[in-house]
């Protein structure tokens, strides 16, 4: 079984170092990089192709939001999943990070094994977002009024099942209890979360919550 590719974004060359020794002493994770501003993030990211990005906020040059609007405007790594890592617990940066593209929310003060978890469940393909965090994005958007109805046309290409789970990703629910509601498989309910990912052309469950909120197909009630 292959690693996760890792590539570290962090100025502070500790906050780096202290970073690598809490994921390369796992058999499944390696870091593959690391880079000290958003410039070289994009650069590394491109030559190296890695899984995973822990991209820092703040930094001189382009900063880590700058560098991950980047990443996934221009391709420059297909599949490349990016964690924001800061010091502060803010929403602007919450808000600003996801709709930058990024997978991920993490406080460089977490637990050694919350850094741990957030990768393994980020390069699996779900989005780092705990229910607290999905209820203050959702209260966020439906304080804003609809930017448009453009995605109405293609939430109606989804089977009857998939705009079901379609909905309850909005909610921020997991597979597991998606599963329990409409008495399915695990598997099955992951099968249709992949195919609801392709219509809709997002990439994860955070950009599920986003469009669906965004487009005000999805209300509180």
């Amino acid at each position: 079984m292959s690693s996760i590719r890792i590539v570290l974004v962090d100025d502070h060359v500790m906050v780096r170092k202290g970073l690598r020794v809490s994921l390369d002493e796992l058999p499944d994770l390696e870091v593959v990089g690391e880079a000290s501003d958003g410039f070289d993030a994009v650069r590394l990211t491109e030559a190296l192709g890695p899984d995973v990005v822990l991209m820092d906020i703040k930094m001189p040059g382009m900063n880590g939001l700058q560098a991950t609007r980047t990443i996934y405007q221009r391709e420059v790594a297909i599949g490349v999943k990016v964690i924001m890592l800061t010091a502060y617990d803010r929403d602007e940066h919450l808000f600003e990070a996801l709709r930058a593209g990024a997978s991920g929310f993490l406080l460089k003060d977490c637990r050694p094994e919350q850094l741990v978890d957030a990768v393994r469940t980020v390069a699996g393909g779900e989005a780092l977002l705990a229910p607290s965090v999905t209820r203050r994005l959702i209260s966020e958007f439906v304080r804003r009024p609809a930017i448009s109805s453009i995605g109405d046309a293609t939430v109606a290409s989804l089977t009857t099942r998939e705009l079901e789970v379609f909905k309850f990703l909005a909610q921020g629910l997991s597979n597991e209890d998606i599963a329990q509601r409409l008495v399915l498989e695990e598997s099955t309910i992951k099968s249709h979360v992949k195919h609801v990912y392709q219509k809709l052309g997002v990439r994860d469950r955070t950009q599920v919550v986003i469009y669906a909120y965004e487009h005000g197909l999805i209300s509180t009630g």
